[in-house]
């Protein structure tokens, strides 16, 4: 099956921002579900898969997104969270095996990110970009209430995705086969350079506001985002990181793309947190760290 979307390279930057603007982020939370803790740390084949591990020591997933607020260009996204219909029908946009990996799932319709910024007043087409940091089922559930956005992910991340075999390693490609722009990040062009601690980063608004930096590993070509606020500095990880055990611990995931990368970009946000005090480090699925977090950075 072919794609219906409007893909291209990305012509950086995206859009005119202003020199030293800082953003604001607001962590929304969409949903959770229930996971054996071999999700966040391995723990041997059958254990992984929840095999022999009573219920009682499964752990809460969040599913989360984040607006990020730019003074200049408006409203963006980071990742879109669940699709509203998952509250009444999960099969429907997550595939078949989508309510087999996400057991116990616990969302509202009131939960799903259009709903969070209507709250806020902000209307879902008034979003400028949807900035992905990898495509897998949870991460793009929601993509056509934003169809009016740009979308932007690495080009090793669309070219996964849009892979054969791309159902086997966590994607659904009818939650983002829609008429929608696609701006892809190419990591090894001329517009990238080193930032901070990571290797490859891209200026996405050419204003230092937002970094899109290359965390390969969890998937083939994931992308967190330094992001400057008022105060200091916030660093949306994604699944670079599962839990902050990822970062401060030992606990590996049972599961990703490539091992080796994983660790190493974990290196990578290791070394950034410690040449970064006071830097908020986000992980992607660490439900009381997420609890905790303030609601407006």
């Amino acid at each position: 099956m072919g794609t219906v979307a409007d893909v291209r390279p990305a012509t950086l930057p995206l859009a005119d921002g202003r020199q030293g603007a800082a953003v604001r982020l607001h962590p929304l939370m969409t949903g959770t579900c229930m996971s054996p803790p071999g999700m966040a740390d391995s723990q041997g084949r059958l254990k992984n898969l929840g095999i022999g591990v009573p219920k009682e020591e499964w752990i809460r997933v969040p599913f989360v997104t984040f607006l990020v607020e730019h003074p200049v260009i408006g409203p963006i996204m980071i990742d879109t969270g669940m699709h509203p219909s998952v509250a009444v029908d999960p099969r429907g946009n997550l595939g078949w095996a989508g309510p087999l990996v996400f057991k116990d799932l616990e969302l509202d319709t009131r939960d799903a990110a259009p709903a969070q910024l209507r709250a806020r007043g902000i209307e879902p087409a008034s979003v400028k970009f949807v900035l992905l940091t990898h495509m897998h089922l949870d991460h793009v559930s929601a993509t056509s209430e934003f169809a009016g956005a740009t979308f932007v992910v690495s080009d090793l991340e669309w070219e996964a995705a849009n892979a054969w075999n791309g159902v086997l390693d966590g994607y659904v490609k009818k939650q983002f086969n829609h008429a929608i722009d696609f701006r892809l990040l190419d990591f090894t062009s001329d517009a990238t350079d080193s930032f901070a601690t990571f290797g490859r980063g891209i200026d996405l608004f050419g204003d230092g506001s937002i970094h899109a930096v290359a965390t390969p590993g969890h998937s083939a070509g994931h992308v967190s985002y330094v992001l400057r606020l008022e105060g200091g500095e916030a660093l949306v990880a994604g699944d670079a990181l599962t839990t902050m055990q990822t970062l401060h611990g030992d606990a590996t995931p049972w599961r990703a793309h490539d091992m080796h990368n994983f660790k190493r970009s974990v290196r990578e946000i290791q070394l950034y947190e410690k040449e970064t005090p006071g830097a908020v480090i986000i992980p992607g699925h660490d439900f009381e760290f997420f609890q905790a977090l303030k609601p407006v950075y």
